[in-house]
């Protein structure tokens, strides 16, 4: 996961408040949504989504399933190498987050990382994959039956969003307790290229996200 980027936001300038800022960058930038020109967004320390989705929908139903890291999880991980220490501790990361062995997530760094917080609160993100665009995200509150809608303004597509170079994969158990272990991970897999797969993991079943970086919040 990120540990620093190259954010369209800039930090404040002495004057100039950050939400003032945000809507310079917003109208200045050519990739800047309509949406966005329409909205006040404040400047956020990056919180990451993790999302799934086809690549190139622009919206979709499923967003229930979306998830959020308040913090970034990289440097919060724990190396693959040092699981056993991790087992040992009862499974209490360093950084104060539990391990749970029926449910865990690697980075593509072949970090454990803490799961995101689910599922992604409605309301609106504007987000990026540090690349050329950058979109309000919208998500909807659930429906009767329990489904969350997504959709990005102005035409952008989730994987123009996605930060290519953040892979993460969910494993839980394929076969019962216990079959799915970090200790079964290909320590030799990683790092993972940027938009590639994570890798299988024996006994485990994978399920790979997409990971949207948020850098702003509407502001009131």
């Amino acid at each position: 996961m990120l540990t620093s980027f190259t954010t369209p936001l800039a930090p404040g300038r002495a004057g100039l408040p950050l939400a003032v800022l945000a809507m310079l960058h917003v109208l200045l930038t050519p990739s800047a949504s309509a949406a966005e020109a329409q909205m006040k967004f404040k400047r956020i320390d990056t919180q990451y989504i993790a999302a799934l989705g086809n690549p190139d929908a622009r919206a979709g139903k499923g967003a229930q399933a979306w998830g959020l890291w308040p913090l970034d999880p990289g440097p919060r991980g724990v190396r693959l190498q040092s699981y056993a220490k991790l087992r040992a501790a009862g499974g209490l990361a360093p950084a104060r987050w539990q391990f749970d062995g029926a449910d865990w997530w690697l980075e593509e760094h072949g970090l454990i990382m803490e799961p995101p917080e689910f599922p992604l609160a409605p309301g609106q993100y504007l987000v990026t994959g540090d690349r050329e665009v950058t979109s309000v995200l919208t998500i909807h509150p659930a429906d009767r039956n329990g489904d969350m809608r997504w959709e990005l303004a102005d035409g952008a597509t989730l994987h123009d969003v996605t930060h290519l170079a953040c892979r993460s994969a969910r494993y839980q158990p394929a076969s019962g307790p216990g079959s799915c272990s970090p200790a079964n991970a290909p320590e030799a897999a990683f790092p993972v290229i940027p938009g590639g797969a994570m890798p299988p993991v024996r006994g485990c079943r994978k399920q790979d996200y997409a990971v949207l970086i948020v850098i702003g919040l509407p502001a009131g």
